[in-house]
């Protein structure tokens, strides 16, 4: 008896570190909203919560008639509820180590709209836009999934990145 509670301890044990390894390897919190991913995952790649904050979320999605110039405009409920997703996981709320430098390089006075405008993206991408700007393969800076080979897993690491008529990036 002794035994099996023992091997279950070590069992649960080897599962809580798994689980530990798995969320440490990620920068920000996976996107795990399924009307999310249906909804907004539809047209672009479904950006984590974690990559903007609260107040910006709330601006995005009370201005889906006009967003960046396409109407998005959901039913009420849908759109109540995806905002509520959306502040709920958004950056100034994450633990998350990609979260918290976006959030530190945004002003408070500041309402990001854009992702690629945060002052935090547009460090770490300052050598990039040059070589992607032609590219017809990337189309664009804020097309996450074309270089970064684990972004929809939350994961933004160097060591995957792709850049596609370029190839793996080295720092």
């Amino acid at each position: 008896m002794k035994t099996k509670s023992l091997s279950g301890l070590i069992i649960a044990g080897v599962l809580i570190t798994s689980s530990q390894a798995v969320l440490a390897s990620r920068d920000v919190a996976v996107v795990d909203n399924q009307e999310y991913i249906d909804e907004c995952g539809a047209c672009h790649f479904a950006f984590q919560p974690g990559l903007l904050p609260e107040r910006s979320w709330k601006k995005i999605m009370a201005s889906l008639d006009k967003h960046f110039g396409e109407n998005a405009e959901l039913p009420s409920s849908d759109a109540q509820a995806l905002t509520d997703y959306l502040v709920k996981n958004a950056g100034d709320h994450s633990s998350f180590k990609r979260s918290v430098k976006f959030m530190r390089s945004i002003s408070s006075a500041e309402t990001p709209l854009r992702i690629s405008k945060i002052p935090y993206f547009v460090k770490e991408h300052r050598e990039v836009v040059a070589k992607i700007k032609d590219s017809t393969k990337v189309k664009s800076i804020s097309n996450c999934e074309a270089c970064h080979l684990k972004a929809a897993d939350g994961s933004y690491a160097e060591r995957e990145i792709n850049i596609p008529g370029i190839g793996r990036w080295e720092d």
